[in-house]
């Protein structure tokens, strides 16, 4: 072998060491540098992420504030749209019960004249006068029970209080008290004027006299 074909051998190997050793340099920086880019790309990912997580919860809390609050009025509007049905249905109840409570009070009074026209004639007098006084009478008398007849046909009920029961200011009217020592004081003691109920209303107090204290 010629000694120039072997210093160009030489030669040659030794550039292609250098080159093969610059080239393995290079792919292991380019390496190392996409290996040290790796976790900066992926924190920046993580940090975009848990942004979107945070906007999104907070949408998701602002959604469910706004979904409890419109459950609460729609329940608020229903109790209200019940409370009104009730009581209009209360209303028509009452229209339809009391409705004559006006008409019934001019009836009792009505009643009134009948009783007293019929307490006005003594019993013996009816007997011992007049055929005609007596047919008078016993028309009166056959009126007035129609008439109660009527009341109570329409819910109309008597309040009669009794002598010695407790004074109710709800069904009854003092007009006057009585010093009795002998009776407990705040009882009845005298009967005036009996009281009328429409239902379970008291349309026209009872008129009584009263114990004193």
């Amino acid at each position: 072998m010629s000694r120039p074909f072997v210093h160009s051998l030489i030669r040659n190997s030794s550039y292609l060491r250098k080159s093969t050793t610059l080239g393995w340099s290079y792919r292991c920086h380019r390496s190392l540098c996409a290996a040290a880019e790796k976790p900066a790309e992926a924190t920046e990912a993580e940090k975009q992420l848990q942004e979107q997580i945070a906007a999104l919860t907070k949408e998701n809390e602002s959604l469910v504030e706004q979904a409890t609050d419109f459950k609460d009025k729609y329940q608020r509007t229903l109790a209200d749209r019940e409370n009104v049905r009730v009581r209009l249905q209360k209303e028509i109840a009452d229209a339809k019960q009391y409705g004559i409570q006006s008409f019934c009070k001019d009836l009792l009074e009505v009643s009134d004249v009948f009783h007293k026209a019929i307490d006005s004639v003594p019993k013996e007098k009816v007997e011992k006068g007049s055929s005609d006084l007596k047919t008078l009478y016993d028309g009166l008398v056959m009126t007035e029970n129609q008439l109660l007849s009527v009341f109570r046909r329409h819910g109309l009920s008597e309040i009669i209080p009794e002598i010695g029961e407790k004074f109710d200011p709800s069904l009854q009217e003092a007009m006057f008290e009585l010093p009795l020592p002998d009776k407990d004081p705040g009882t009845v003691a005298h009967v005036i004027r009996s009281g009328w109920k429409l239902h379970s209303r008291c349309i026209r107090s009872a008129q009584v006299g009263v114990v004193k204290d």
